[in-house]
Protein backbone atom coordinates (compact mmCIF):
# COMPACT_ATOMS: atom_id res chain seq x y z
CA UNK A 1 0.00 0.00 0.00
CA UNK A 2 1.37 3.42 -0.99
CA UNK A 3 1.74 6.18 1.55
CA UNK A 4 -0.53 9.22 1.59
CA UNK A 5 2.30 11.40 0.27
CA UNK A 6 3.04 9.03 -2.61
CA UNK A 7 -0.64 8.83 -3.58
CA UNK A 8 -0.98 12.62 -3.68
CA UNK A 9 2.44 13.30 -5.13
CA UNK A 10 3.50 15.59 -2.29
CA UNK A 11 6.09 15.79 0.48
CA UNK A 12 5.45 16.00 4.23
CA UNK A 13 6.11 19.36 5.90
CA UNK A 14 9.54 19.78 7.42
CA UNK A 15 9.86 20.45 11.16
CA UNK A 16 8.67 24.00 11.89
CA UNK A 17 7.30 24.51 8.33
CA UNK A 18 3.76 25.91 8.09
CA UNK A 19 1.26 24.87 5.44
CA UNK A 20 0.64 27.12 2.43
CA UNK A 21 -3.05 27.95 2.86
CA UNK A 22 -3.28 29.83 -0.44
CA UNK A 23 -2.05 26.73 -2.25
CA UNK A 24 -4.63 24.61 -0.42
CA UNK A 25 -7.38 27.04 -1.44
CA UNK A 26 -6.25 26.97 -5.07
CA UNK A 27 -6.27 23.16 -5.06
CA UNK A 28 -9.72 23.13 -3.46
CA UNK A 29 -11.08 25.46 -6.13
CA UNK A 30 -9.60 23.32 -8.89
CA UNK A 31 -10.91 20.10 -7.37
CA UNK A 32 -14.46 21.42 -6.89
CA UNK A 33 -14.74 23.01 -10.32
CA UNK A 34 -15.18 26.51 -8.93
CA UNK A 35 -11.98 27.78 -10.52
CA UNK A 36 -13.66 28.86 -13.75
CA UNK A 37 -16.23 31.00 -11.89
CA UNK A 38 -13.51 32.61 -9.78
CA UNK A 39 -11.46 33.24 -12.90
CA UNK A 40 -14.45 34.76 -14.70
CA UNK A 41 -15.30 37.02 -11.75
CA UNK A 42 -11.65 38.07 -11.37
CA UNK A 43 -11.47 38.98 -15.05
CA UNK A 44 -14.77 40.87 -14.88
CA UNK A 45 -13.65 42.91 -11.87
CA UNK A 46 -10.11 43.57 -13.03
CA UNK A 47 -10.86 44.04 -16.72
CA UNK A 48 -9.30 40.87 -18.04
CA UNK A 49 -10.42 39.03 -21.11
CA UNK A 50 -13.51 37.77 -19.28
CA UNK A 51 -15.60 40.74 -20.37
CA UNK A 52 -19.24 40.21 -21.17
CA UNK A 53 -19.72 38.53 -24.54
CA UNK A 54 -21.78 40.00 -27.40
CA UNK A 55 -25.56 39.89 -27.25
CA UNK A 56 -27.17 36.89 -28.89
CA UNK A 57 -28.21 37.42 -32.48
CA UNK A 58 -31.71 36.19 -31.67
CA UNK A 59 -32.14 38.71 -28.82
CA UNK A 60 -30.98 41.56 -31.06
CA UNK A 61 -33.30 40.49 -33.88
CA UNK A 62 -36.25 40.39 -31.47
CA UNK A 63 -35.72 43.97 -30.24
CA UNK A 64 -38.62 46.28 -30.95
CA UNK A 65 -37.96 48.43 -34.03
CA UNK A 66 -39.87 51.57 -34.91
CA UNK A 67 -39.66 54.61 -37.15
CA UNK A 68 -39.47 58.06 -35.59
CA UNK A 69 -42.74 59.92 -36.07
CA UNK A 70 -42.87 63.60 -37.09
CA UNK A 71 -44.06 64.49 -33.58
CA UNK A 72 -41.16 62.59 -31.94
CA UNK A 73 -38.65 64.18 -34.33
CA UNK A 74 -39.97 67.62 -33.37
CA UNK A 75 -39.10 66.93 -29.70
CA UNK A 76 -35.40 67.18 -30.55
CA UNK A 77 -34.32 64.06 -28.68
CA UNK A 78 -30.88 62.67 -29.50
CA UNK A 79 -29.43 59.21 -29.94
CA UNK A 80 -27.18 58.69 -26.88
CA UNK A 81 -24.51 56.98 -29.00
CA UNK A 82 -23.99 59.31 -31.97
CA UNK A 83 -25.54 62.39 -30.27
CA UNK A 84 -27.47 63.29 -33.44
CA UNK A 85 -31.11 64.32 -33.18
CA UNK A 86 -33.63 61.77 -34.36
CA UNK A 87 -34.99 62.73 -37.75
CA UNK A 88 -38.39 61.83 -39.10
CA UNK A 89 -38.48 58.22 -40.37
CA UNK A 90 -35.19 57.26 -38.62
CA UNK A 91 -35.24 53.60 -37.61
CA UNK A 92 -34.57 53.00 -33.91
CA UNK A 93 -34.23 49.92 -31.74
CA UNK A 94 -35.98 49.96 -28.37
CA UNK A 95 -34.29 47.91 -25.66
CA UNK A 96 -36.12 46.08 -22.82
CA UNK A 97 -35.11 48.94 -20.50
CA UNK A 98 -36.98 51.29 -22.92
CA UNK A 99 -33.86 53.20 -24.03
CA UNK A 100 -33.80 53.74 -27.77
CA UNK A 101 -30.95 54.15 -30.24
CA UNK A 102 -30.46 54.48 -33.98
CA UNK A 103 -30.37 50.96 -35.41
CA UNK A 104 -27.03 51.70 -37.10
CA UNK A 105 -25.56 52.84 -33.76
CA UNK A 106 -26.72 50.05 -31.47
CA UNK A 107 -26.07 47.02 -33.71
CA UNK A 108 -22.25 47.43 -33.69
CA UNK A 109 -22.46 47.91 -29.91
CA UNK A 110 -24.26 44.60 -29.44
CA UNK A 111 -21.66 42.87 -31.62
CA UNK A 112 -19.18 43.67 -28.82
CA UNK A 113 -21.14 43.65 -25.54
CA UNK A 114 -24.56 42.50 -24.33
CA UNK A 115 -25.68 45.48 -22.23
CA UNK A 116 -27.49 48.76 -22.75
CA UNK A 117 -24.94 51.58 -23.07
CA UNK A 118 -27.08 53.77 -20.81
CA UNK A 119 -28.10 51.60 -17.86
CA UNK A 120 -26.18 48.32 -18.38
CA UNK A 121 -29.29 46.10 -18.47
CA UNK A 122 -28.07 42.90 -20.09
CA UNK A 123 -29.49 41.04 -23.07
CA UNK A 124 -29.04 37.28 -23.34
CA UNK A 125 -25.84 35.97 -24.94
CA UNK A 126 -24.92 32.85 -26.91
CA UNK A 127 -22.22 32.00 -24.34
CA UNK A 128 -23.50 29.19 -22.06
CA UNK A 129 -20.70 29.68 -19.51
CA UNK A 130 -21.51 33.38 -19.15
CA UNK A 131 -25.24 32.65 -18.88
CA UNK A 132 -24.55 30.11 -16.09
CA UNK A 133 -22.37 32.69 -14.33
CA UNK A 134 -25.24 35.22 -14.49
CA UNK A 135 -27.65 32.64 -13.01
CA UNK A 136 -25.29 31.86 -10.14
CA UNK A 137 -24.81 35.55 -9.46
CA UNK A 138 -28.59 36.10 -9.40
CA UNK A 139 -29.06 33.13 -7.05
CA UNK A 140 -26.42 34.51 -4.68
CA UNK A 141 -28.14 37.90 -4.68
CA UNK A 142 -31.52 36.25 -4.00
CA UNK A 143 -30.04 34.22 -1.12
CA UNK A 144 -28.55 37.38 0.39
CA UNK A 145 -31.94 39.12 0.12
CA UNK A 146 -33.70 36.19 1.78
CA UNK A 147 -31.17 36.06 4.63
CA UNK A 148 -31.55 39.80 5.22
CA UNK A 149 -35.35 39.48 5.16
CA UNK A 150 -35.21 36.62 7.65
CA UNK A 151 -32.83 38.56 9.89
CA UNK A 152 -35.04 41.66 9.77
CA UNK A 153 -38.15 39.63 10.57
CA UNK A 154 -36.45 38.08 13.59
CA UNK A 155 -34.68 41.13 14.98
CA UNK A 156 -36.48 44.09 13.41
Amino acid sequence: MASYFDEHNCEPLADGETPNHALHLARLLLDTGLASEWDMEYNRVFGGEGRAPPASKKAVEELETKLISPAAAAEGKKCPICLLEYDEEDEVKILPCRHQFHTGCILPWFNKVNSCPMCRVELPTDDPQYEEFKKQKARAKQREFEINTLHDSMFG
